[in-house]
């Protein structure tokens, strides 16, 4: 299976050092790049992680906008100006800088969370805390669609309308 999924949460070692689970791992392997891109996610306080994939979605979204422009110039400080490329050694653990730790508020452990072509790193907690908001937006959102897509011919009539 391609892409990163579902979640997994490790100890920090007294180094600092923290295992990227194995599928996690497989997957960046598959992809081909040289250690593990982070950066500091642009929606959360979490951290942005992958390979290849992300690097290209992000040189897409770059490229779409204006060379020179203010838009340019902010995406590319958030999301390359504030990145890091960190080593993967042959257990496959990384150390997280303190920089990253501390935008992610991330303690001794970390949660790594899949979303498909990219994963990101929370502090266990936030990420519960995220998670249960996620969970009770999708509801909302669900309740939105249905209604919006309810079949036709169970949605109400106009008062006099003609079947």
């Amino acid at each position: 299976m391609d892409g990163y999924r579902s979640n997994y949460t490790n100890r920090l070692d007294a180094k600092g050092r923290v295992s990227i689970p194995a599928p996690f791992r497989a997957v960046l392997a598959r992809d081909g790049f040289e250690g593990l891109y982070v950066h500091p996610s642009i929606d959360q306080e979490a951290l942005d992680c992958g390979g290849h994939a992300i690097l290209r979605e992000i040189d897409e979204l770059l490229g779409r906008l204006s060379p020179y422009s203010e838009e340019r110039d902010l995406f590319s400080t958030a999301l390359i100006g504030t990145s890091e490329i960190l080593k993967v050694d042959s257990e496959g653990r990384v150390i997280l800088t303190e920089s990253l730790k501390s935008y992610a508020q991330i303690g001794t452990e970390v949660t790594f969370v899949g979303h498909g072509h990219k994963f990101q790193l929370w502090e266990p907690g936030r990420f519960q805390a995220h998670l249960d908001e996620a969970r009770n937006r999708v509801r909302e959102l669900r309740k939105q669609l249905s209604a919006r897509h309810a079949a036709p011919d169970l949605a109400p009539r106009p008062h006099g309308a003609r079947e």
